[in-house]
């Protein structure tokens, strides 16, 4: 068997970050692709990664494709990179190219690239000999439509096609490796209401997406079959005009991974709750539910199949690791005069399933058809593979190329 297995390791830490100071048994949800879960674009990474009920940008194809229709230009592009985790590897790097334009005032269409790249690596056979130097590479394109329903709530739906080729074509003697390919869906609802707050003007704003709902993805020729990160997404934001030339928004954003949670397995020789013996570990399920089910039924069973967090007395509490698997955030954003922006934010999700926690800070600046932003990521853990996390963002504005004329 070739030795990949830093590619594995490289792929984890993509969305699975551990302390050391773990007690309890944590049971973190893995997920092919999980490249996909990473927010790309500068203005969500200074914000917590919220995005969903956030006032609409080109990026919004990425958490809620409904909000195109609501944008205030016709249409644009933008181009995001970031080099990730940095402190471990210098050579993997996530880009990202998003654009959308307005069919009319009730009608968009939008699309996007992600494309991840973990960087160089030699394989070897069993015997530790150098084979060939191969570049592990992974992308998701995306097509979506979005149109008004009523004068404050749009419903927007988007199509993609996901690749994965993590081994180079290199196969063993057991199992034939292939990339990995998947079809997914988004679908996302979006409102907002323009109201008056002590005489200023204001807007609030509610989102719900379904992302990336699609087909297992398998790099053994179909033998074994992995879910993609498919995600629930639920936020609200708040908008308000201090005075013609200042603005601050408040969002904060839950979500979830709609996949089967890792059951609890008895070990070779434990006596099974019908008094027989386990003659082999790993199979029979003590706690939890299995995840050998299909894309559809694990969505609604990912809200139940929690093996539970052990109590004191003994008991196992399903509702509280189901609680656990939440992950949220909150983010603000203030502009100055719509052309300089200041982004903060925090990302939260439990220690069982991640523990990914870190702090972010982002500026904008915006001149005409131009935009740059910088997103800068602050994990509040020690040693985190996340630290000095940066995004970069350039956008341009075509619209209003037209309006400058």
């Amino acid at each position: 068997m070739y030795k990949l297995s830093i590619i594995v390791l490289l792929f984890g830490l993509s969305t699975v970050v551990f302390s050391q100071d773990i007690i309890d048994n944590p049971r973190p949800i893995t997920t092919a692709v999980p490249f996909l879960t990473i927010a790309p674009d500068s203005r969500a990474g200074g914000m917590g990664d919220v995005g969903v009920a956030t006032t609409p940008d080109i990026n919004s194809i990425k958490y809620n494709v409904a909000k195109y229709p609501f944008a205030e230009s016709d249409y644009g592009v933008s181009i995001s990179y970031t080099p990730w985790l940095r402190k471990l590897v210098g050579d993997i790097n996530l880009l990202y190219i998003s654009g959308y334009k307005k069919i009319d005032e009730r009608q968009a269409i939008s699309s996007s690239l992600t494309y991840f790249a973990l960087g160089e690596i030699t394989t070897t056979d069993d015997q530790g000999n150098e084979m060939k130097v191969i570049n592990p590479n992974e992308f998701a394109f995306k097509f979506g439509y979005s149109r008004l329903l009523t004068d404050n709530l749009s419903l927007g739906v988007s199509l993609g096609y996901i690749y994965s080729d993590l081994t180079g074509g290199i196969s063993n003697s057991a199992t034939e490796a292939t990339a990995g390919q998947s079809f997914a869906a988004d679908v996302g609802v979006f409102y907002n209401k323009d109201i008056k707050v002590s005489g200023k003007d204001a807007n609030y704003a509610f989102g719900l997406s379904l992302s990336d709902i699609g087909n297992k993805m398998s790099y053994s020729g179909g033998i074994e079959k992995n879910f993609i990160p498919t995600t629930m997404r639920l936020g609200g934001a708040f908008t308000i005009d201090i005075d013609d030339y200042n603005s601050i928004m408040g969002s904060v954003e839950f979500s979830k991974l709609l996949v089967p949670t890792p059951p609890i397995y008895y070990n070779k020789g434990d006596v099974m709750e019908n008094g027989d013996t386990a003659d082999v570990g790993g199979e029979y399920i003590e706690f939890g539910k299995s995840n050998d089910i299909s894309v559809g039924t694990a969505m609604f069973q990912s809200f139940s199949d929690a093996p539970g967090m052990l109590q004191s007395d003994g008991t196992r509490s399903v509702a509280q690791e189901e609680l656990k698997e939440v992950m949220w955030g909150v983010g603000l954003e203030y502009w100055y005069a719509k052309q300089f922006a200041l982004r903060g934010g925090y990302f939260h999700e439990s220690m069982m399933k991640g523990n990914r926690k870190f702090f972010a800070v982002g500026v904008g600046l915006k001149y005409n058809v131009f935009g740059l932003d910088f997103a800068y990521l602050i994990p509040s853990g020690n040693n985190s593979p996340l630290d000095n996390t940066l995004r970069f963002t350039i956008s341009f504005d075509f619209a209003n190329v037209e309006a400058a004329k």
